[in-house]
């Protein structure tokens, strides 16, 4: 059993190296066996420029959305400012006399809307040519 075992542990590594060589990316031709190693480490070397340069263009946008955030809470929160509470004055006290007035005017004013709408009502009514 425990013979099987090592026999197991010792092929199943030559077999899956076959396949993990299967998904490296060949090298284009030229380049000898010598120089490999060098040119995987450009490659490595580059893609870890690429990638840093990356890096850096991400941060640079979150810190440029987080200063625009930023001002726009400050906008919201300026614009949220009321006035102090000033409470309102009492009615003042008139005279029934005055009161009177200023119904009337009131029915005068809401009287002359009235016959305002009416004529733009009309118009719009009217029968097309």
């Amino acid at each position: 059993m425990t013979r099987a075992l090592l026999l197991a542990a010792a092929v199943a590594p030559l077999l899956l190296a076959g396949a993990a060589s299967a998904q490296v990316r060949p090298l284009p031709p030229g380049p000898s066996t010598w120089d490999q190693h060098r040119y995987q480490a450009d490659q490595h070397r580059y893609e870890m420029d690429r990638l840093r340069a990356q890096a850096d263009q991400r941060q640079a946008t979150a810190r440029q959305l987080e200063l625009e955030s930023r001002l726009a809470r400050q906008d919201l929160r300026s614009q949220l400012t009321t006035d102090p509470y000033v409470p309102s004055a009492p009615r003042a006290l008139r005279s029934p006399e005055d009161e009177r007035a200023l119904r009337e005017s009131a029915t005068a004013r809401r009287q002359a809307t009235e016959a305002g709408v009416g004529e733009i009502d009309a118009w719009l009514d009217r029968r097309p040519n």
